[in-house]
């Protein structure tokens, strides 16, 4: 027996699908910077209070097995002291995948978890360039509890559906 051969019994038999994903494409859809700092001639020693706001969506695309997954943010920065807006950035960053052998039934929390986690280290790679060439320390965004974030968000969706009222018997 050949070195690279491996014997019939030895390999694995494919039983289960298992997921696989793949990253298509990855883009920009929207983005804007206002640097208000600059424009209002703000003073330069202020100390910056980011407030960041994160939104998921995601959706099927036209072609087989193809998805896109896009994470929202929303990053204003205040001084403390004042209270005044330093700038101000919105960004819409999508990821489109490939994916097969994911259950129908667990295909939306793949969607809004797995999904932005894979595009997650490019989107906080351009928010740190961003923030650095419009005249501001580079913002290195915190690593996001997507689990956590889908969580509440089902949450939310639960506590505002509207209570089905009980079928009668007549």
């Amino acid at each position: 027996m050949a070195e690279n051969e491996t014997p019939a019994a030895a390999a694995p038999e494919a039983t289960v699908d298992q997921p696989q994903m793949r990253i298509l494409g990855q883009f920009i859809r929207d983005m804007s910077f206002e640097n208000i700092m600059a424009q209002k001639g703000a003073p330069t020693d202020a100390q910056p209070d980011v407030q960041v706001q994160v939104n998921l969506d995601a959706k099927k695309r036209g072609g087989d097995n193809q998805f896109e997954s896009s994470i929202k943010l929303n990053v204003t920065s205040k001084d403390k002291e004042t209270d005044t807006t330093l700038f101000m950035m919105e960004i819409d960053y999508v990821g489109i995948f490939h994916i097969e052998g994911v259950p129908e039934d667990q295909m939306h929390p793949f969607l809004l978890i797995e999904c932005p986690r894979m595009i997650f280290p490019f989107l906080r790679r351009i928010v740190s360039d961003v923030t650095r060439d419009g005249g501001f320390p580079p913002l290195n965004l915190e690593n996001i509890d997507f689990i956590a974030l889908y969580r509440n968000e089902i949450a939310r969706r639960q506590a505002e559906a509207p209570a089905e009222p009980a079928p009668s018997n007549a």
